[in-house]
């Protein structure tokens, strides 16, 4: 009988990206079957101002799950877990949406994370110098919620600020609109709120910051009960949310994730006990998951607390529970290649011959790269040798915490060839490697000890970038068996809402699965030890250059 036994379940995970929904049916071993994609409307009414709707975002919850699960009998989904962006989602007592915009259209009701409007109130907030900023790097990130709050607080005053009954962190909207429960998961909270699991809100901060407002009934509409990504959440999928979805009632939901929480938990915990990777019979605590996408998050886990300057955290239970978490961060990766690629004068001419060799735009920059290298037994890193970026061009989200760092390029010629926009793009990927190597190293002098790289995400399927992150740091780059590591991320927080593992320790190391291993070139050590040292220079005379005018 179909649905009877383990080898017949199965789990949705489903990711609210930047631009994208997607779901995946998934097995108990973590094998991905289906997936399904939808894109999602991003508004932009005025500069630096992004904007969704959670309306928007739930429909395309429920095509793409419906897609996924035709064909398997109802009884069969055991659970399913979301994630997604921690982008700010606000609703009126009745939970209707308000707009977050002074346009006042009432579905776009979502501040986007990327959303840097509220860089003056983080300022501020930082300027407090108050003690639960030590649990975010010390820098309040207009990334995070209370800017965002007070922002709008500050801005719409008597639209969104009067109406809104509850703000929610997109990841938390999804596990409420499924199951009912306001529950709150403690990686939301801990990572984007200033939440602490054993001093609970601090009061002290919110009035310190002019919020106090948001103590009222019982922190009402900021959230006051909590729990652990996994957990399930209410009674399961209630009546709504199944017929929206085409599953049971009651199905088992958990508690929800941030979209790079998802990913980490999709690669960080996979069996190693077969391979030579140098983190093989150490804990945990001797990896860093890598998702790399529009942003890129850089995640390691300790037993205890370790405070990284410029870095976020740490957080208890964000990730895995009773484990402490510190995030790394650059806030535009993908995002910066494609902004890179497509501003050159070289990108018509790129296309169109990505487009005669049948193959996407980066597959064929990575080949010319090879091409241009005339021996090939030097490698095509060297190529960059005089031409250097720093990527900041959305700011420095660690270790540097400086949102208001800009890009840098040092040594651009007067070509507008094909050549020039190869070198530029791998100069590009070079830097992003050295940003991470950055926040590796600030990391290390903290007390963490990484041996090797878990990645994934969109910029993970680029051979050229994760060869590059391993030749930069010099660790190993693992690639999971799934390409969808965030998908199973997500589904992990079903299987354990289910009860079918115990554990989200458990499920990771059940679910998750080693692909790919890439090695560094250590020939390579001098040349990027040069690299780095231009690299870290660079930041030091923009700051120069900020004073002199400023002077």
């Amino acid at each position: 009988m179909a649905g009877s036994g383990p080898e017949d379940w199965y789990y949705v995970g489903v990711d609210v990206g930047t631009a994208s929904v997607r779901a995946a049916l998934v097995t108990r071993e973590g094998q991905v079957k289906t997936t399904a994609e939808e894109p999602v409307t991003i508004w932009e009414p005025q500069s630096g101002h992004y904007v969704q709707s959670s309306t928007d975002i739930w429909s395309k919850c429920c095509s793409t799950i419906q897609r996924v699960t035709q064909g398997v009998s109802r009884s069969q989904v055991r659970g399913m877990g979301f994630d997604a962006t921690c982008s700010l989602v606000v609703l009126d007592k009745n939970f209707q949406p308000v707009a977050v915009n002074k346009d006042g259209e009432a579905e776009r009701n979502v501040v986007m994370w990327m959303d840097h409007r509220a860089a003056d109130q983080a300022a501020r907030i930082t300027a407090t110098g108050h003690k639960v900023l030590r649990r975010v790097g010390g820098v309040m990130s207009p990334e995070m919620q209370p800017p965002k709050l007070l922002w709008l607080k500050e801005n719409l005053r008597e639209t969104c600020w009067r109406d809104a009954a509850h703000f929610l962190d997109l990841p938390d909207f999804l596990s409420w609109k499924a199951t009912g429960s306001l529950a709150r998961s403690l990686c939301t909270l801990v990572c984007k709120w200033t939440y602490c699991p054993a001093e609970k809100w601090d009061a002290s901060f919110w009035t310190a910051i002019g919020l106090e407002d948001l103590l009222e009934n019982n922190h009402s509409k900021i959230g006051w009960v909590t729990c652990c990504p996994g957990s399930p959440v209410g009674e399961g999928l209630t009546q709504d949310a199944a017929a929206d979805l085409g599953l049971d009632l009651g199905t088992a939901v958990g508690a929800s994730l941030i979209d790079a929480h998802a990913g980490g938990l999709g690669v960080i915990g996979a069996d190693v006990s077969g391979s030579s990777l140098p983190c093989k019979n150490l804990p945990i605590t001797s990896r860093m998951a890598m998702i790399c996408g529009t942003s890129t998050c850089h995640m390691a886990m300790s037993q205890g607390p370790l405070y990284v300057s410029g870095v976020w955290g740490p957080y208890l239970s964000a990730m895995v529970p009773e484990m402490w978490l510190n995030e790394g961060g650059q806030s535009a990766t993908g995002r910066l290649i494609d902004h890179v690629v497509k501003g050159h004068a070289a990108f018509h001419q790129l296309q169109e011959q990505a487009v005669k060799s049948g193959e996407n735009v980066y597959s064929y920059l990575n080949r010319h790269l090879f091409s241009m290298s005339k021996d090939p037994r030097t490698p095509l890193d060297l190529l960059a040798s005089s031409l250097h970026v720093w990527p900041d061009f959305h700011g420095n989200r660690s270790p540097l915490a400086d949102p208001t760092l800009r890009g840098m390029v040092i040594g651009v010629s007067l070509s507008r060839s094909l050549d020039d926009l190869a070198l530029l793009y791998l100069a590009t990927m070079q830097a992003l490697a050295l940003g991470t190597r950055h926040i590796l190293e600030i990391m290390t002098l903290a007390g963490h000890d990484i041996t090797t790289l878990f990645l994934c995400g969109g910029l993970s399927k680029n051979p050229l970038y994760v060869q590059i992150h391993a030749n930069v740091t010099g660790l190993p780059v693992v690639l999971p068996a799934q390409t969808e590591a965030v998908l199973v991320g997500a589904a992990v927080l079903g299987a354990c809402a289910s009860r079918d593992y115990s554990s989200i320790q458990e499920a990771m190391e059940k679910m998750a699965k080693v692909g790919k291993v890439v090695q560094p070139d250590r020939e390579l050590q001098s040349f990027y030890r040069k690299k780095h040292s231009v690299f870290l220079r660079l930041h030091v005379h923009q700051r120069e250059y900020i004073d002199l005018m400023n002077a």
